[in-house]
């Protein structure tokens, strides 16, 4: 399997989580003017909240009811996949790749195979034994244990592909707030999210070490800050596409 090619390396999370999930379209953006290439970035939120996929449904999806109790707040991202909690103990890792220079990309279902080939890789080179499982979920071999999560947005010319990396998750927060999903992978066997879901033994800065080796980084690559343009880019998203939900319905209704 042809390994992927990565040019720019982003080591940047955000306090606010609405830049959190913005700045990885402000990166699509980007790529598709041309103006960057292929690009990994990894984040991790220093404060709760939840995310909505595309088409995700709040009356669906959501215990309100907490989440109006504890105050967490409820964003939606661009990208499909179901809905999450994010987190300290939750490591993201972003790809902003060109559907153009790497074939497999381009087909929907084998990009999923392609990505998830080089973060299993990593895992393994850490001893943590990870398979894939349809349609975009990564767990271990061990149990079938889901530690991972991913979702897509396809532009013209590159792909936005992010996924998440439990390793020290408060996991009893994810049945707080989420409802079992309706549509549900067949290897999940119908078992609740507490028998469902589990944190891998990896340290965060042990995982983003063997991420830049696997790409052949070289320091002048390495970001850690945000850039003028950017910045620039992710003010105006925020302004024009504030992914912040309000939570309107009657905590019983739900």
């Amino acid at each position: 399997m042809t390994k992927i090619k990565v040019d720019h390396f982003k080591e940047i999370s955000f306090a606010n989580p609405a830049e959190n999930i913005l700045y990885d379209d402000v990166l699509l953006s980007l790529a598709e003017q041309g103006k960057i290439g292929n690009t990994l970035r990894i984040w991790e939120s220093s404060v709760y909240f939840v995310v909505l996929g595309r088409t995700g449904k709040v009356q669906e999806d959501l215990y309100a009811s907490a989440l109006i109790a504890d105050g967490v707040p409820v964003l939606r991202r661009s990208s499909g996949g179901g809905t999450v909690v994010q987190g300290p103990g939750c490591l993201n890792f972003s790809f902003i790749l060109s559907k153009e220079n790497h074939a497999d990309l381009a087909d929907l279902r084998r990009s999923y195979h392609v990505i998830s080939h080089d973060v299993l890789t990593v895992l393994k080179s850490l001893r943590v034994q990870g398979v894939f499982r349809p349609t975009s979920d990564l767990a271990l071999e061990t149990n079938d244990k889901k530690f991972s999560g991913n979702a897509q947005r396809r532009g013209r010319k590159f792909i936005l592909h992010h996924g998440t990396i439990l390793y020290d998750f408060d996991l009893n927060l994810i049945s707080r707030y989420l409802a079992m999903p309706v549509d549900m992978p067949d290897y999940r066997k119908g078992r609740p999210h507490e028998d469902f879901i589990a944190n891998i033994p990896v340290k965060p800065n042990d995982f983003i070490e063997k991420f830049k080796n696997t790409y052949q980084l070289t320091t002048a690559a390495i970001a850690t800050q945000i850039d003028f343009e950017e910045r620039d880019y992710l003010t105006r998203f925020l302004r024009a596409h504030s992914p912040v939900l309000s939570l309107t319905v009657e905590p019983d209704s739900i």
